[in-house]
C-alpha cells in the first residue's frame, strides 16, 4: 500500500502531474466534483484525485508554512498536522545557528518543515525518517525549495544513524499513535530515553516534546524552552550542550522575546489590585510566572491560580495587562445587570480555575451594547470570583 501511494505521489512530478497542480493552484473546496469530473476528460482519474488531494492539503499547510511555500511544497495528511510551524522552525534553527552548528542530524524528520528552516539559516541536514512516501514528499520539497544541495534525505530508522561527524542532533518522536494524543514520553516513537542517548552523542542537540511534558521528566543537564507563537503554546524543546544558567526558558513569536529562570520559589498570593496581568501560556508552562510577578512587583490573585495583580501598570511582553473595575463573587444575576446597566455588547471571557464554559456563560448573558467588556472567571482567595476590567495597552 505505502509502495502505491508513493508511486502515486511521484507522478504529481512529471510533467502532466506539474500541469495539474498548476490548474489547481486557485482551487476551491466546494467545487471539487465539477472540477474532478473536467479534469477527468483528459488526465487519468488516479492522477486527478491524488492532485486534488495535494491541492487541499496545500490550502491547509500555509497557516503553517505560509501562502508562498505552502504552494510550492508536498504534503501529507499527517504531514501537515505535525509538521513545525515556520515561525518556530526559523527561531529553532536560528539558535542552532547562534551555537556554530554547520552539521545536523534531524532524526524524524517528516515532510522537512525543520530541515528547510535549517537549510535556509546555512546549516546541511540529513534528514532521516522511515516512512518512504513521507521521505519522498521531503525529497521533493527540498528540491522544490532550491535546497536539496543542503538536504540529504535517507529513507530508514534513526536508529541506523552514524551520528559521528555532525554538530548537532534534533530528534522530534512521533506523538500521536491510534488512539490520539501520546502523553507518556516513553511512549514516544521512538521513547524520550532513546532520544536523550543520541542527543548526548553530538556537541548540541534539542529534542522536541509535547508542551505538557511534566517538568520532572526533564533530563538532568537539560534546558527545557517553551515556545508559543501569537499567545499560543506550540512545543516544548530540550536542548543539550547549550551551557544554560537557567533550566527553564520560555520564548514568545513573533517577537522572539525570551525569559529564562525556573529556580524562583511561587509568589505570593494577595487582594486582586488595580491591575491584572495574564502571563504567556508559554510562561506558565516553563513555570516561570515567579520572574514575571518580580519584574511587575506583583503577586498572585490565589497561590493555585496563574493571574498576576499589581497597583502600577508596567510593560512587559510576557504578561497582557488589564485594568480592573470590579472584583465579585461569581454569580450570574449580577454580572447580567452589571453588563446590561453599562451597555456592553462585547464581552470578552476568559477563566483559569472554573469550571464554568466561556460560551455556554456567553449565550445566558444576551449582551447587548455598544461597549465592551473583559471578564475573568476564576478564583481570589479559594472563592470562585469574577473580574470585570479592559485590556490595559
Amino acid at each position: 500500500m505505502c509502495h502505491v501511494e508513493t508511486e502515486s505521489f511521484r507522478a504529481l512530478l512529471t510533467e502532466p502531474g506539474q500541469a495539474l497542480l498548476a490548474e489547481l493552484r486557485d482551487y476551491l473546496p466546494g467545487q471539487e466534483l465539477a472540477v474532478a469530473t473536467r479534469l477527468r476528460r483528459s488526465h487519468p482519474a488516479e492522477l486527478v484525485s491524488a492532485a486534488i488531494g495535494q491541492a487541499r492539503l496545500r490550502q491547509r499547510a500555509a497557516a503553517k508554512f505560509g501562502a508562498a511555500d505552502a504552494a510550492r511544497m508536498y504534503f501529507t495528511p499527517d504531514g501537515v498536522e505535525q509538521a513545525t510551524r515556520t515561525s518556530v522552525a526559523e527561531w529553532r534553527a536560528a539558535r542552532f545557528k547562534t551555537l556554530g552548528v554547520r552539521r545536523l542530524a534531524d532524526l524524524c524528520s517528516g515532510v522537512g518543515g525543520d530541515a528547510i528552516a535549517l537549510a535556509r539559516a546555512g546549516i546541511e541536514v540529513l534528514a532521516v525518517d522511515r516512512d518512504p512516501l513521507t521521505c519522498a514528499v521531503a525529497e521533493a520539497n527540498a528540491a522544490a525549495l532550491g535546497l536539496d544541495d543542503l538536504i540529504e534525505q535517507r529513507c530508514g530508522d534513526v536508529a541506523d544513524v552514524d551520528l559521528d561527524g555532525f554538530d548537532a542532533v534534533f530528534v522530534d518522536p512521533a506523538r500521536r499513535g491510534g488512539r490520539g494524543r501520546i502523553f507518556d514520553p516513553e511512549s514516544y516513537s521512538p521513547p524520550l530515553s532513546w532520544a536523550v542517548a543520541a542527543a548526548r552523542q553530538a556537541p548540541f542537540a534539542a529534542l522536541k516534546v509535547a508542551p505538557g511534558i511534566p517538568h520532572d521528566a526533564v533530563p538532568e543537564g537539560a534546558e527545557a524552552e517553551w515556545v508559543s507563537d501569537a499567545g499560543d503554546v506550540k512545543e516544548a524543546v530540550l536542548w543539550f550542550g547549550t551551557d544554560a544558567a537557567a533550566p527553564h526558558r520560555a520564548t514568545l513569536l513573533p517577537s522572539g522575546a525570551t525569559l529564562t529562570g525556573g529556580r524562583l520559589p511561587d509568589p505570593e498570593a494577595g487582594p486582586v489590585r488595580r491591575y491584572l496581568y495574564e502571563p504567556d501560556g508559554a510562561v506558565i508552562r516553563a513555570h516561570l510566572v515567579a520572574e514575571v510577578a518580580r519584574e511587575l512587583d506583583a503577586t498572585l490573585i490565589d497561590p493555585t491560580i496563574a493571574y498576576l495583580t499589581a497597583d502600577t501598570l508596567r510593560s512587559t511582553p510576557f504578561a497582557t495587562p488589564y485594568e480592573i473595575t470590579d472584583v465579585l463573587p461569581f454569580g450570574l444575576k449580577k454580572l447580567k445587570a452589571l453588563l446590561r446597566e453599562r451597555g456592553v455588547g462585547t464581552v470578552v471571557i476568559k477563566k483559569r480555575g472554573s469550571a464554568i464554559e466561556p460560551e455556554e456563560l456567553r449565550r445566558k448573558l444576551k449582551p447587548e451594547g455598544a461597549n465592551s467588556c473583559t471578564v475573568f472567571l476564576t478564583r481570589v482567595a479559594g472563592a470562585p470570583s469574577m473580574l470585570l476590567g479592559q485590556p490595559a495597552n
